[in-house]
């Protein structure tokens, strides 16, 4: 049954992820937080923050992690399979279709009406871990940690997975 709900988990976010690796996440926050448990919001958090420190597709290396913690190596299988299958259907049923029609108008229309809805499940998400952080250190080291990871990757144009690591480095000497 756990090889079910994982592949469940992963299959429907990424079936219903439009736009990539970001809009899913809000999804697969969903189902792993709310619907089936397996994490609290700051558990998710931590995932999710050594999954972008890592190279490759987030939603990818979340499947496999969240996977193996719930069904062992077989579980990390199913959870990436999961999170690339619709991908492949989808492009082996859509594809054909997708180029007989990308200058028409509906399709344009289509794929401009969904990004909001993405950049909704993005702020939801981003409100909630802005919850799980305040309620985990308080506002001001979270405010602090905030302030200096805007400085050094806008003003100072550091890559963010330095700004990553230094935050996770901050959390285990500080915080941990």
């Amino acid at each position: 049954m756990i090889y079910w709900e994982v592949f469940l988990a992963f299959f429907v976010s990424n079936l219903l992820g439009y736009g990539g690796g970001p809009s899913t996440i809000p999804l697969i926050e969903h189902e792993v937080v709310s619907r089936y448990g397996w994490m609290t919001v700051g558990e998710f958090a931590e995932v999710l923050a050594l999954g972008n420190a890592l190279p490759g597709p987030i939603a990818t290396k979340m499947a496999g992690f969240i996977g193996y913690e719930q069904a062992g190596i077989l579980g990390a299988i199913i959870g990436v399979f999961a999170t690339v299958a619709p991908s492949l259907i989808m492009m082996v049923l859509l594809l054909g279709l997708l180029l007989r029609f990308r200058h028409s108008p509906k399709v344009k229309r289509m794929t401009t009406l969904i990004r909001p809805a993405i950049a909704v499940l993005l702020g939801i998400l981003t409100f909630r871990m802005f919850l799980g952080s305040y309620q985990d250190i308080g506002l001001l080291q979270m405010s602090g940690i905030a302030i200096v990871a805007f400085v050094l990757m806008v003003w100072k144009r550091a890559h963010p997975a330095y700004v990553i690591v230094g935050a996770m480095v901050y959390g285990a000497v500080f915080l941990g």
